[in-house]
């Protein structure tokens, strides 16, 4: 975009700014920042005076509509040619295709003219039947029969008057269909008044698969109350030949609409136009408005979907980091062992082995006790990380049975997506010698340290904590997480020394490319000394190094502020503050007796104003500050491990692990996440679940009900939960809880009971 904006620029920024609220100027210098190549992340932080400080949301609020205009455009310039082609083009017509604000109000003005293949309309107007159909229109008080047999021809296959009356009917009904005033306000009344509705495929009723969909089995709802879920699963239902989706309205609803516009007079031939007018709205017009609505209901659920996975990402990305610790990760299984790696404080491997630490034999699970705590004594750790997948607990309570020291905290991680990650190039390119079970356990040790340095190894779509993430938009997804991951990267910053090619990629203003271009500098030139060094990197020129540098970060680096977020086209205003005080940049950030010194107001210009030089001001007090929050310790409910341990009226401790439209999914350490419905997660109304829970929130609840043949367990986050009474009389409260279930484990269990690591010391001693 040029300094002075064209035309249609200028109407684009008035539109956005009409729509969202924002200034015209903010969006102006936005959309010009954009053009120019600067990232949403930059704009935010380092270009508020010329956006007014806008936020990234509204940012790419700003870039997101830029891009429907302009598609919207093309869509025009694409029509207005293929009407000038076609000879059809008038100056009215072509101040109607002008002045469309919307695509389907484009889309309706270009209805009558748009190439159509063979339809009924078209058969018609073949035979010679449009002056017939013009005729009816215009004599309603008529008797149509005479006019109908001018058109009896043989040869042109109309057999008689009543055919000739059918094609003219037809020509009318597809006219009526086409109407851009009647399809702007048949669209209205489907927005408003449309029934989803959704039966059982014929035959299906009885088949095990569409079971669960049984719900939706005879379903309808208003159209524009549906939620995203609901509509995303009938539609899936319907994709599966499970079930049938309908978008409805009456036929009178639309057709009586219709009439007055079209039905003029009492006579036979008005008859015919009225029959024409119903046939064009049902045959026509309804099953294209309902294909419309489809698709539009389609829209609005991929958009709420994609937005309740992109708020649980940036979550669980920006997941509290344990920090830089000596590790050992170990991957839970029973039958093959426990793979355990140990990882330096930097999260590089140092060694590997198996622990059969959950089945076996005595002498196994004492060898296993032995080597641990070896490894624990040999290098020193600090922490102790265990994936939350098959066998987690029973590795868990393993570890707390050795009574390690309270330093080394012990740690259940999320390992969602681990397993992709050990499987993938990335894994391979970083683990070439070995296989994908060490790989997967270090993934699990690395994402405690630093979840958001781990997880942009993985495809987002494998981490889990989407709806439906399958059946949306996969284009406008990819999209949005990928906006998402930049977001988070950035907004931590990121060390240039020792992060990854992977995460140095989302760095704003990098690619793929540059970053594996910094990390080859990087191992051939032992490191970077200065930010100003990565203009020495090839490939990397002036542009991306003005949107990557404040991102960066180098610990120790030559300059006080390369460890900090401040940019460094501001290093030259941060020493001018330190000399006008007669000290240096470093003594600046170390004394807050000399910050308070500082008058803003001194240093601003056009160019820099307050909300930079305070965001820098902020920065000298707490340089490289990580935005993220501080970890702190979390443990299960000990003595609960399967869903067979629950009972309802249990309180329990447990992490939120997924939010969705209609609740949250929550662990309690049972192997099986458990649904907090959203009418149970507040004692009040709660209209949007990510109001109350994020992704990754430590949460109690209690038990509502538990089913363990379908693997299902209900919580309440409430603070006093109804518990439904049972039919046998026996309560669900808690002063008439009906018998624990009997606990039925048929996985491996050790010889010679429960109480094996006091018996396996005792074997040992006898050695």
């Amino acid at each position: 975009m040029s300094d002075v904006p064209t035309s249609a620029a200028a109407s684009h920024i008035a539109t956005i700014a009409s729509e969202t609220g924002i200034a015209a100027t903010s969006v102006a210098s936005t959309a010009k920042l954009l053009a120019e190549g600067a990232t949403v992340p930059f704009i935010s932080r380092y270009r508020k005076e010329a956006t007014g400080s806008l936020d990234e949301v509204q940012i790419q609020a700003v870039r997101d509509r830029m891009v429907q205009l302009a598609e919207l455009d093309a869509r025009r310039s694409s029509i207005l040619k293929s009407l000038e082609e076609r000879s059809l083009l008038s100056d009215d017509l072509k101040k109607k295709v002008a002045g469309a604000s919307t695509m389907a109000a484009l889309e309706d003005i270009f209805a009558p003219y748009r190439p159509k293949r063979q339809t009924r309309a078209t058969k018609a107007r073949e035979k010679g039947l449009e002056p017939l159909a013009d005729w009816l229109l215009e004599n309603q008080n008529a008797d149509p029969a005479d006019e109908a047999a001018k058109f009896v021809d043989a040869e042109k296959e109309v057999a008689d008057a009543d055919e000739a009356l059918a094609g003219a009917r037809d020509i009318i009904a597809e006219r009526v269909a086409d109407d851009a005033d009647l399809r702007g306000r048949t669209r209205k009344i489907y927005e408003e008044e449309g029934v989803v509705s959704s039966r059982v495929m014929y035959g299906k009723d009885e088949d095990k698969d569409a079971a669960k969909y049984r719900d939706y089995f005879d379903w309808s709802e208003p159209f524009h109350k549906i939620p995203s879920h609901r509509m995303l699963a009938i539609r899936r239902g319907e994709k599966e030949a499970f079930l049938i989706m309908r978008i409805e309205v009456p036929l009178e609803r639309v057709s009586t609409f219709a009439a007055p516009d079209w039905v003029t007079g009492s006579g036979p031939a008005a008859e015919q136009v009225r029959l024409a007018v119903e046939d064009g709205c049902k045959r026509l017009l309804m099953p294209s408005m309902e294909t419309e609505m489809r698709l539009a209901g389609k829209k609005a659920a991929d958009e709420t979907a994609i937005r309740v996975f992109a708020d649980n990402l940036r979550e669980l990305l920006l997941a509290s980091p344990l920090g830089g610790k000596r590790t050992v990760a170990i991957d839970p299984a029973f039958r093959t062992g426990c793979k355990t790696v140990v990882l330096d404080a930097r999260g590089s491997l140092l060694h590997h082995t198996v622990l059969h630490a959950t089945a076996g034999s005595n002498s196994q699970l004492y060898e296993a006790a032995v080597e641990l705590t070896g490894l624990i004594k040999k290098f020193q750790i600090e922490a102790i990380a265990i994936g939350n997948g098959t066998a987690s607990r029973e590795t868990e309570a393993f570890v707390r049975k050795l009574k390690l020291p309270s330093s080394i905290p012990v740690i259940m991680v999320n390992e969602s997506g681990a397993s992709v990650y050990s499987a993938s190039e990335v894994a391979r390119d970083e683990f070439p010698n070995e296989d994908v079970t060490v790989r997967g356990a270090v993934s699990i040790g690395r994402r405690l340290m630093d979840p958001l340095a781990e997880m942009v190894k993985i495809d987002p779509k494998a981490i889990g904590v989407g709806q439906y993430q399958h059946d949306v938009d996969q284009r406008a997804l990819k999209a949005s997480l990928d906006d998402t991951v930049v977001s988070s990267v950035n907004a931590v910053g990121v060390e240039l020394n020792t992060a990854s090619k992977q995460l140095l990629a989302y760095v704003s203003g990098l690619n793929a490319s540059l970053a594996e271009n910094i990390v080859a500098y990087r191992n051939e030139n032992g490191g970077f000394r200065s930010r100003a060094d990565l203009k020495n990197v090839p490939r990397l020129g002036d542009k991306a190094f003005e949107q990557a540098a404040g991102f960066l970060r180098i610990r120790d680096g030559e300059h006080p502020l390369d460890a900090s977020s401040v940019h460094p086209e501001r290093y030259g205003l941060v020493e001018q503050m330190a000399a006008d005080l007669g000290c240096g940049v470093a003594d600046l950030m170390r004394d807050g007796a000399l910050r308070k010194k500082i008058d803003l107001r001194k240093y601003a210009s056009d160019e820099v104003g307050l909300p930079t030089l305070q965001d820098i001001l902020d920065e000298l007090a707490k340089p490289g500050r990580d935005p993220r929050k501080q970890f702190e310790l979390f443990s299960f409910a000990e003595g609960v491990e399967k869903p067979s341990d629950l009972s309802p009226g249990m309180k329990l401790p447990g992490i939120v692990t997924n939010v969705a439209a209609f609740g949250a999914f929550v662990d309690v350490g049972v192997h099986q996440d458990g649904l907090v419905h959203v009418s149970q997660l507040a004692d009040h109304f709660v209209r949007d679940p990510a109001e109350v829970v994020k992704v990754g929130q430590k949460v109690n609840v209690t038990v509502l009900e538990v089913d363990v043949p379908r693997n299902r367990i209900s919580l309440s986050m409430k603070a006093k939960p109804d518990l439904e009474p049972r039919s046998n009389g026996g309560g669900r409260g808690n002063s008439q809880r009906g018998p624990r279930p009997q606990r039925r484990d048929h996985r491996p269990q050790p010889a010679g009971g429960n109480d094996w690591f006091s018996q396996a010391m005792d074997q040992a001693k006898k050695r």
